[in-house]
């Protein structure tokens, strides 16, 4: 496997920075681009890229605080952690999040041997994932308990909630989420599984009971190792 990171020109005339990590082989055809959650892009996200460059994949995870933190900055999970990382959530806009995705997307297609993109993201990734989802020709969205989807109270999910936008989906969507998230109780996950049940019969919503929010991360007092494994299959089930 080789990790490196590049630098991508976006749209709006920034360059956004992003961890890759190459499957020693030819890789599958699906290249994925990781979400990050609020903490940026730290040692977590980058495992999950390597994770699926040993399973194969082209992986790529964008810095999506580009125009605010400086390259390479990932954050703690700890208060300050939260305070910093919310303060760059806060200024992410969703014109910013749909321009740094298709960067990612163009770079994506431009390699070798890739013929579809896929997504994944995790809680505040997970919201941009989803979001991305509805308004980009994306093959294939994995989302891992993406808060504020029905409300407005984030940049990305305005003017309007970013759940309103389900409709636009092209490709196939899975939702996967613990049934004990505080962030996204019974009913927000109803409104979200009837949402994609409208928009077509090849997205599927998982909820795993006991687990809370950030359940996928070992070392954290989230974590789930049961849910974590399932999501993993899925995952891979799902790219292939």
């Amino acid at each position: 496997m080789e990790v490196m990171t590049i630098q991508i020109p976006v749209g709006d005339g920034t360059v956004l920075p992003a961890y890759v990590a190459n499957p020693a082989a030819a890789p599958a055809p699906t290249g994925v681009i990781v979400a990050h959650e609020l903490f940026g892009v730290n040692p977590d996200i980058r495992g999950v890229a390597d994770d699926l460059a040993a399973a194969g994949y082209l992986a790529i995870a964008p810095e999506f605080y580009h125009r605010d933190a400086p390259p390479g900055r990932w954050l703690e999970r700890d208060d300050n952690g939260r305070r910093e990382g919310f303060g760059y959530l806060n200024r992410l806009r969703r014109d910013h999040a749909v321009a740094d995705v298709t960067a990612v997307m163009d770079w994506l297609r431009s390699q070798p041997g890739i013929q579809r993109v896929a997504i994944l993201g995790f809680s505040a990734g997970g919201h941009l994932a989803y979001l991305a989802a509805c308004l980009l020709p994306l093959d294939l969205a994995v989302v891992l308990y993406a808060g504020w989807l029905p409300t407005t109270d984030i940049p990305m999910s305005q003017p309007t909630p970013t759940l309103d936008l389900t409709p636009g989906i092209t490709g196939r969507l899975l939702f996967l989420v613990g049934e004990d998230d505080a962030l996204i109780d019974a009913g927000q996950r109803d409104h979200i599984r009837k949402a994609l049940a409208a928009a077509g019969d090849n997205h599927e919503l998982v909820s795993y009971p006991g687990a809370a929010h950030a359940f996928f991360w070992p070392g954290t007092p989230a974590y789930d190792a049961g849910a974590r494994a399932d999501a993993w299959r899925r995952i891979l089930a799902l790219l292939a």
